[in-house]
């Protein structure tokens, strides 16, 4: 029985204890400050994208398209057989024209 007692002293002690807390008192522009933190964050991480403007997009763009013309037009300068030739010899699939000292 000794136990109930403990018991009984600490449950009227933690309601003592409830009794002697003060109501806080909170500033009428709390919750448009914390508001106003919360979409500051938000902005941050949108300025991580922010250096893809439309302008650095254009210029990419712009870029793009110059070196696929040039491309494009260095494709047209090389004959289709000097690619196929050139690939030959590079693997070694081409026939020798050469007679050689043996033959």
């Amino acid at each position: 029985m000794k136990t109930n007692k403990d018991i009984q002293n600490k449950i009227d002690s933690t309601m003592s204890a409830i009794d002697t807390i003060e109501e806080v008192k909170v500033s009428p522009f709390f919750k448009d400050k914390t508001m106003q933190r919360l979409f500051a964050e938000k902005e941050d991480k949108q300025i991580a994208w922010s250096w893809f403007t439309p302008k650095v997009q254009l210029a990419i763009l712009v870029c793009v398209v110059i070196l696929n013309v040039i491309a494009f037009t260095r494709l047209k300068e090389a004959s289709y057989s000097d690619n196929v030739n050139q690939f030959a010899e590079s693997y070694g699939l081409s026939t020798s024209t050469e007679t050689s000292l043996l033959n």
